[in-house]
């Protein structure tokens, strides 16, 4: 059953991802959707989980906003480490970003999709109200999992190709988690590190990376409105799951 449910975690991915592609000639609003859509994800959603999940604290703050903010730094080191090795090489960036980039932006976002569908196979575990819980809250917002990583995959410069083949993976990586659950088990303080640091990864490439390439060239309202309707989905997502 919980294999059969992320099937639709399958689908609503690879409909974010056409999506994405298919709007491209509005590129700025696509950036600000995707900017609005990763700060729901990671303030209403990531960081409430994590901090649930993840209780200890280490010197008075919680593990998981440690973590969190160590997320954050290590995409900010990752990004400008890859940047000054191309640099050194001669080699060209796609508007001053390193492609590597968002290859790693987007396996992480495949890890995450991995890590949704172990959560629903867990909750089938459980039991049949709260696995169908789980499945309709990860269906809801892999629609966004999928737009965002199709972007973000082009926003670094990648081939269209490649675009395409980490949406795939992003798409295909529920199921696996999913079945995974027959073989495995994840502690709960360690799931709630992951959301954690995963969150600082994600919120970095919001705020420093998409948002303001969204702004740059088309300060607009509309851009604005954009990613304030793609925090409200989440919103709506997140509040229609619970």
């Amino acid at each position: 059953m919980a294999v059969f449910v992320a099937l639709g975690a399958f689908l609503m991915t690879l409909a974010g991802g056409w999506t994405a592609q298919r709007v491209t000639d509005r590129r700025h609003l696509v950036l600000g959707l995707a900017g609005g859509l990763m700060l729901g994800v990671v303030g209403l959603d990531l960081l409430p989980e994590a901090l649930r999940a993840a209780g200890r604290e280490v010197f008075g703050v919680p593990a998981a906003l440690l973590l969190f903010v160590a997320g954050f730094l290590v995409a900010h080191l990752v990004e400008r480490l890859l940047a000054a090795r191309q640099a050194s090489h001669g080699a060209e960036e796609h508007n001053g970003r390193a492609p590597e980039v968002g290859l790693t932006a987007a396996a992480a976002m495949v890890g995450h999709s991995f890590m949704d569908g172990v959560a629903i196979g867990a909750a089938f575990q459980v039991g049949g109200g709260m696995g169908t819980a789980v499945a309709l809250a990860v269906i809801a917002h892999d629609f966004a999992d999928g737009f965002n990583t199709y972007t973000i995959t082009s926003l670094y410069g990648n081939a269209r190709r490649k675009a395409i083949a980490m949406l795939v993976a992003d798409a295909a990586a529920p199921v696996a988690g999913a079945a995974s659950t027959a073989f495995l088990t994840i502690p709960e303080g360690l799931l709630g590190g992951y959301l954690g640091f995963f969150g600082g990864v994600l919120l970095y490439l919001a705020a420093a990376e998409i948002l303001p390439e969204a702004h740059h060239e088309h300060p607009a309202p509309a851009t604005l409105l954009c990613t304030v309707a793609g925090a409200g989905f989440i919103w709506l997502v997140v509040g229609l799951a619970g």
